[in-house]
């Protein structure tokens, strides 16, 4: 089992970045496929971004391609999510979650750890 926990959320203007991170302990964090996904109120979670074990695979959600960039330092057993070009649609709580996919891992239901998440406010 892996607990993981979020951090880096908070309010940002629209344009402007925001690093979220999420620590991961217990078992070895590398052999976990990662990923991000995130929530609005009165919607259902979403995907936003996934990596794999190594680091070497990455997916983005169409709405995030291009702003967001997801990566890992499994000597530090942290995943990340840089965030920039903020939009208030992007206001959510933001969770990190882990899989034991092989490879890569896009849908809700591939993952089997998730971190309690960090609100993102984006103002206009």
């Amino acid at each position: 089992q892996v607990q993981l926990v979020e951090s880096g959320g908070g309010l940002v203007q629209a344009g402007g970045s925001l690093r979220l991170s999420c620590a991961a302990s217990g078992r070895t964090f590398s052999r976990y496929a990662m990923g991000w996904f995130r929530q609005a109120p009165g919607k259902e979670r979403e995907f936003v971004a996934a990596i794999s074990w190594s680091g070497g695979l990455t997916v983005y959600s169409d709405s995030v391609k291009g702003r967001f960039t997801i990566s890992r330092d499994n000597a530090k057993n942290t995943l990340y999510l840089q965030m920039n070009s903020l939009k208030p649609e992007d206001t959510a709580v933001y969770y990190c979650a882990g899989s034991n996919a092989v490879g890569i891992a896009t849908k809700y239901s591939q993952y089997d750890y998730w971190g309690q998440g960090t609100q993102v406010t984006v103002s206009s």
